[in-house]
């Protein structure tokens, strides 16, 4: 299960309308072995970016069954700028965080907040939990988590809650961080 404050569930949501129609991406880290999201960190779908050559997709025209040969852009997946997660990571080593969440956006009226191929063969974080929040509604979201371990999904619990410091998430005497 997923436990995360409703401040950090507000601004995943924020950063997914914001991006809308392109996903949008980033982490919650926390500290080492806690499985505690505390820190929100954006980070920018460097699949959006206009220089972006897209990736190579096939795919078949449901109607005609017809191969379709395109290329794919940030409204249809996401990919973490490789600098920005490089340093990400080294902020996170040395603040002995992890990343506790890693989010994305599903945009598309024909997705679901589900992981698709590429979300799964791109889930390098073993104790992550994969959250997904569909935009797709332009008043109301939806917000789904995931455990992905070696091309296994497996869909989890989300619990929202105010403040940690009652949730029974570990040592009670560590308050919440701003």
């Amino acid at each position: 299960m997923l436990r995360i404050r409703a401040d950090l569930v507000d601004e995943i949501v924020a950063h997914a309308r914001r991006e809308h129609p392109n996903e949008a991406c980033g982490m919650v880290a926390g500290p080492e072995g806690s499985d505690r999201p505390e820190r929100f960190l954006p980070m920018r779908n460097a699949a959006a970016d206009p220089d972006y050559p897209g990736l190579p997709n096939t795919r078949t025209d449901p109607e005609t069954g017809e191969r379709i040969e395109e290329l794919r852009f940030g409204d249809t997946f996401f990919v973490f700028d490789s600098k920005e997660r490089l340093a990400l990571h080294r902020d996170m080593t040395a603040r002995d965080e992890e990343p506790v969440v890693i989010y994305h956006s599903h945009t598309q009226t024909y997705s679901e907040a589900y992981p698709s191929a590429i979300d799964v063969e791109s889930a390098l974080e073993p104790h992550a939990h994969y959250v997904i929040v569909g935009t797709k509604d332009p008043v109301r979201h939806e917000l789904r988590s995931f455990r992905i371990l070696d091309g296994v999904v497996t869909e989890e619990e989300i619990d929202v809650v105010e403040s940690y410091m009652f949730a029974h998430t570990g040592a009670d005497d560590v308050p919440d961080r701003d």
